[in-house]
């Protein structure tokens, strides 16, 4: 499975946050250390996404995405919440995996095939399960990178 982004070990996390606010600001943070990207700008292109329609995914999952400039090709930032946060998903449960997306201002399909990708992975039964019972940051960026890399070879 090509997940069709980029993941770095400092783009995982696991967070503290009580509100929808707190986990897209979390987000954001990390975006923008990691990737060297304005906090605010991604905190702002998150949000106006965000106002579309909750990007809670359901099963406790959360897939905030957007389309930003200065980006090359889609790259991912993973939360994992210390206890769950509404996100007014669509099932109506709370949250506590949050995997952020991030695309190319012009970049149409590329964007679209990483949310496929990562809509898959999560729906997939033993890979929830895995990523909900990860003990750390460490231990979720393996769980992730195992996978892309067991399947591009």
């Amino acid at each position: 499975m090509d997940l069709n982004f980029s993941l770095k070990p400092e783009s995982v996390a696991i967070v503290s946050a009580g509100s929808k606010d707190e986990i897209l600001g979390s987000l954001a943070q990390i975006f923008g250390s990691a990737w060297e990207l304005d906090r605010d700008m991604v905190l702002e292109n998150l949000d106006e996404r965000e106002k579309l329609g909750s990007t809670g995914f359901g099963r406790g999952v959360a897939i905030p995405h957007a389309r930003i400039p200065g980006i090359r090709r889609p790259i991912a930032a993973m939360l994992k919440l210390e206890k769950p946060v509404s996100f007014d998903a669509a099932d109506g449960l709370p949250v506590d995996l949050v995997i952020g997306l991030l695309s190319p201002e012009n970049c149409g399909a590329a964007h679209l095939h990483a949310l496929a990708a990562l809509s898959r992975m999560v729906r997939d039964e033993r890979m929830h399960d895995a990523l909900s019972d990860a003990p750390d940051a460490e231990a979720l960026y393996g769980i992730i990178t195992n996978v892309t890399d067991r399947d591009a070879a």
